[in-house]
């Protein structure tokens, strides 16, 4: 140290010393906090970043977001959950980034993001038991947490991963807009943290919004478009954003939850609309009593499955007040009524119904069957995941239900004495389109284009790799044993085994449309 420098003096306490004297967002906002508390008339300081007066008729509140000002250090997502309370690993607000590059050079952005209270809210469109609701005044979309069962449809239906569910309440929750709070004319928890004010309340006009979105126009570059749901937040910056950005976990190759009881759910009530089609066709033959029997147990198992899946079951008989809107809805009463239909057509005969009472109720179980299915078709196909989409789902459903359909009774009538080798023969094609048809979803992976479906198509092979494996396995040992029953010589227990490999196979082809799907959200981070 040279001569007559004290170590007060040295560069490092030098740098310290100006460093304390430096008026950063967080020294700023610390000081106005402080502030509030020893002046309580300074508490107006938050109110320039809410309205001061309620929407006129038309308008709505919305969240402003100044992303020049986001830094990204997460502040409104530690205020947000500890004034709401959220569990360990629940947030109602998330920071990703987007990047790209425009002609100045490289461009990153931080970005905050919560429920952006749609105009047209796809939360609230598929909730079976409305335990959603759009306030008329203020235009918050809100949760009512003692209507919800914990379906979790409006996590699938939200293009943007707003709502969460929480395993230890068995329902879902999301972002209010902490509304308490602005009746009493405060912030928000997330507004009132962020340091830089980057965060606001806003009032803005819905017949605009939605104008907007329904013209193409992005709210948010990287972000799902907005023509699905009609998203109110508004993003701004004088900054020049590339014409292609991406999002920061872009390229990240994550599976999707399973779903395992929706997964059997659907794979058995598929199951049972095909045996029931398929004994219906068959009239009075043999196996026609036993194949009914069979499929009451796959529907008593679908059911059983689809309750499991509730986090409220209790809750579930309400599942009818959505059904103006909610495909959901219109899936559990068509096959609350299948039942109904299937048990009478299932067991008439024991009870002396009157033959045309029991085809009367073999034609509504048929039907009922179809529309179901159908139902179910369109409860995925909505959610405008690239991977559900309408034909691709409407192969899978309906194929499912015509092949293991008929391998199942061909199953049964192996044991009953009666094998029909164009029904065999049928079965092993069909199967072989479905197939083919699936495999024709990983012809995506070598796509020079970065899309959903390469996306997907990697998952299946990748990270998936064993479960795709398996799939096709079974698939092929399934239609080779039932093939077998062709011959001459062939044991009964063939087809029993062909259809248990069947099953198996539509079992992880259901599981791969669950896990292999690329779900539609807001720009994250990077996962490390």
């Amino acid at each position: 140290m040279p001569p007559g420098l004290t170590v007060e003096d040295s560069p490092v306490e030098m740098l310290l010393k100006e460093q304390g004297t430096l008026q950063t967002p967080v020294a700023l906002f610390s000081a106005q906090h402080e502030a509030v508390v020893a002046e309580p008339e300074q508490a107006q300081f938050y109110k320039q970043l809410i309205p001061l007066s309620k929407p006129n008729v038309g308008e709505q509140y919305a969240f402003k977001v100044d992303l020049d000002k986001c830094t990204g250090c997460k502040a409104c997502v530690s205020g947000c959950h500890s004034l709401n309370g959220l569990d360990d690993h629940e947030t109602w607000r998330d920071v990703g980034f987007i990047h790209g590059v425009n002609d100045h050079g490289s461009y990153t952005q931080t970005v905050t993001t919560a429920c952006h209270h749609c105009a047209d809210p796809g939360c609230l469109n598929g909730c079976p038991v409305l335990a959603y609701e759009k306030d008329e005044d203020t235009g918050i979309v809100r949760h009512l947490d003692d209507q919800c069962i914990g379906c979790q449809y409006c996590v699938l239906k939200c293009p943007y991963d707003v709502p969460k569910y929480s395993k230890s309440l068995g329902i879902v929750r999301k972002c209010d807009m902490c509304y308490s709070r602005l009746a009493e004319g405060e912030a928000p928890a997330c507004v009132q943290a962020c340091p830089t004010e980057a965060i606001s309340i806003t009032i803005v006009n819905t017949e605009s919004v939605s104008a907007a979105a329904k013209s193409g126009t992005q709210f948010l570059s990287g972000a799902p478009a907005g023509d699905y749901t009609v998203p109110t937040t508004q993003y701004v910056t004088d900054r020049e954003i590339p014409d292609i950005v991406e999002a920061g976990d872009e390229y990240t190759l994550d599976p999707e939850h399973a779903h395992f009881p929706l997964v059997f759910m659907l794979v058995f009530m598929q199951l049972s609309a095909g045996l029931y089609t398929a004994s219906f066709v068959g009239g009075d033959s043999t196996f026609a009593q036993p194949v009914r029997l069979m499929a009451f147990i796959a529907m008593a198992i679908g059911l059983a499955s689809s309750i499991s899946h509730l986090g409220r079951p209790l809750g579930a008989w309400r599942a009818f007040l959505g059904l103006r809107k909610s495909w959901l809805s219109r899936e559990i009463v068509a096959f609350g009524a299948f039942s109904l239909a299937a048990a009478a057509f299932s067991f008439g005969g024991y009870w002396s119904f009157p033959k045309f009472m029991l085809q009367g109720a073999g034609a509504a179980t048929v039907l009922l069957g179809l529309i179901g299915t159908f139902c179910s078709v369109m409860i995925y196909a909505d959610t405008q995941r690239v991977f559900w989409r309408f034909p691709v789902t409407l192969g899978k459903f309906f194929g499912s239900a015509v092949c293991l359909g008929l391998a199942g009774s061909l199953a049964v009538a192996g044991f009953t004495g009666e094998c029909f080798a164009t029904c065999v023969l049928g079965v092993a094609i069909f199967f072989l389109v479905k197939i083919g048809l699936e495999l024709l979803q990983l012809k995506a992976a070598k796509s020079d284009d970065w899309s959903p479906a390469k996306k997907s198509a990697l998952l299946m092979l990748k990270p998936l790799g064993g479960f795709t494996a398996a799939r096709y396995a079974t698939g092929l040992l399934g239609i080779l044993c039932l093939t077998a029953m062709l011959a001459p010589s062939a044991h009964p227990v063939l087809g029993g085994v062909g259809f248990s490999f069947l099953l198996i196979g539509e079992l992880l082809e259901r599981t791969l449309y669950f896990k292999s799907v690329v779900a539609l959200k807001m720009p994250g981070a990077v996962k490390v």
